[in-house]
């Protein structure tokens, strides 16, 4: 697909949004998906997360998140890495009345508790992605619903993340995830593969999956993580974890406990079709690219570290209802999509989007920074990660102009909510006891999909921030400098670390 042109806590009160998805859902089901509202305690006031599963939205949507931050809270709206918003500081005299907007948006109550299974993800263009083997949103809508109405999913571990891969080539970075699927060709038919606690061989469960038993079998394996996960220490939650006191082979049988004879097709070596080897010429979250409906496209809307404001809300709000088909999609890259443009508005939504303050260009490398809530907001974060992502981005393209597209992600804290192991490059802060400056870890070969790879530290210390930049700029000039021809980043680095 090619651009054609240039905090973990859990309780709380959970609300779920009946905004009708306007797709049919697989054979079968009958379940409408829905989002969720989960206030939870910071620095300075209540964070609200708002789950948006399959980073789907309306226009209105839109609207009633702007007209709300606009009103009551302090301005600050996030997309996430989860592809969802999050929005910030409602003071505590304000909660109910957030609470009653938010319901007259379509926002009901849910229960304690749901908060613990983060937003489903699934790629940002499924639907419309010419590359796509299958359209998942259906499957990730029901999967949604169906982990936020059901008690017996309420106890699963905190960030407890969820992502369906569509096969396509805007990447929903399923790697990341306690538990994923991704599409594949078996004998010509769509399949899925289940990998639990990442996507590397060893976490794959060598399994195919009917797209018609997918969410069962899912749901199937959260239950068997809960069931077996070390119950004792809250640190060693995660699916990850699981793998170092059971064996595939347990995980299976348990598997093959919950669910009906035949759902579960076992092979040694298994098909898989996955991103091209080499990336693409630009991001594909970011620029005007081709749908596979014929005279439409898709717009990547460029928003820096996913902060956006509630006047550039309302601005997406009606480009969409004027020139799309008033929907958008978030994505895990912090950006925003507008879907279904004419060739003939593409013009006018160009305009638009400047005129609010957004872009619509694609940067090889501001398009592939990300960024955490960071310690503005968040008390686990050691670092200020999207101020600093910001500055490095201003640093980095002033003194440098790279020809592939670069992911450089800033994680405040261990709990690594954005996923600095899988970046290009990956930057984890370093804990300050002494009042002196921020300072990072830095990782490096790091990716995802074909390219999965875990990145390695690089750095004998934690590197300040002011030294972080010129640091950061020459390993990209020695990786532009060095490089076989075409070589990307990621290929260079093992390269390099090879020999």
């Amino acid at each position: 697909m090619k651009a054609i042109d240039e905090s973990q806590t859990t309780g709380g009160l959970s609300f779920l949004d009946v905004e009708p998805f306007p797709q049919e859902l697989p054979e079968g089901n009958s379940v409408e998906p829905r989002g969720i509202f989960y206030p939870t305690p910071s620095q300075d006031g209540a964070m609200a997360r708002i789950r948006v599963p399959g980073g789907y939205l309306s226009a209105p949507q839109l609207q009633a998140i702007a007209s709300i931050v606009d009103d009551l809270t302090s301005g600050y709206i996030q997309v996430t890495t989860r592809a969802n918003f999050q929005i910030r500081v409602i003071l505590p005299k304000y909660t109910d009345t957030v609470l009653g907007r938010l319901r007259e948006a379509g926002f009901h109550p849910s229960g304690p508790g749901a908060d613990n299974p983060r937003n489903v993800t699934t790629n940002p263009v499924s639907g419309f992605d010419p590359e796509e083997l299958v359209d998942t949103q259906p499957w990730c809508q029901e999967l949604a619903l169906r982990l936020t109405s059901d008690a017996a999913y309420r106890n699963i571990p905190g960030k407890y993340n969820i992502a369906i891969d569509s096969g396509g080539q805007a990447t929903v970075m399923e790697d990341s995830n306690d538990l994923s699927a991704h599409a594949v060709l078996a004998g010509g038919d769509v399949a899925f593969r289940i990998s639990l606690g990442g996507a590397s061989p060893d976490k794959d469960l060598g399994i195919l999956v009917a797209p018609g038993n997918l969410v069962e079998t899912m749901l199937a394996t959260v239950r068997v993580h809960n069931r077996l996960r070390d119950q004792t220490n809250r640190l060693r939650f995660r699916a990850k974890y699981l793998w170092e006191v059971h064996s595939k082979e347990e995980i299976l049988a348990g598997l093959e406990q919950e669910l009906p004879e035949g759902i579960l097709l076992t092979r040694t070596e298994l098909p898989r079709q996955l991103l091209p080897a080499q990336p693409l010429a630009e991001h594909p979250q970011a620029g005007v690219f081709l749908q596979k409906q014929p005279g439409l496209h898709y717009i990547g809307v460029a928003v820096p570290v996913g902060q956006v404001s509630a006047s550039q809300l309302r601005a997406l709000a009606k480009l969409s209802e004027e020139y799309g088909d008033g929907t958008a999609r978030l994505t895990v890259w912090q950006n925003l999509l507008l879907p279904n443009i004419k060739t003939a508005d593409l013009a006018a939504v160009k305009t638009g989007l400047l005129d609010a303050g957004l872009h619509w260009r694609q940067s090889n490398l501001r398009s592939g920074i990300i960024a955490c809530t960071g310690s503005r907001y968040c008390p686990y974060a050691h670092s200020d990660t999207k101020g600093h992502a910001i500055a490095l981005g201003d640093y980095l393209e002033e003194h440098l102009e790279v020809d592939q597209p670069i992911n450089i992600h800033f994680t405040g804290c261990p709990f690594s909510c954005a996923q600095h192991y899988v970046g290009d490059i990956g930057l984890l802060a370093a804990k300050n006891k002494h009042g002196t400056e921020a300072a990072y870890h830095v990782f490096e070969g790091g990716g995802f999909g074909q390219n999965h790879s875990i990145g390695r530290k690089v750095s004998e210390a934690p590197v300040p921030f002011q030294e972080l930049k010129p640091y950061i700029l020459n390993i990209l000039r020695d990786w532009q400098e060095k490089r076989n021809p075409g070589e990307t980043f990621q290929h260079y680095i093992q390269r390099a670390k090879a020999t």
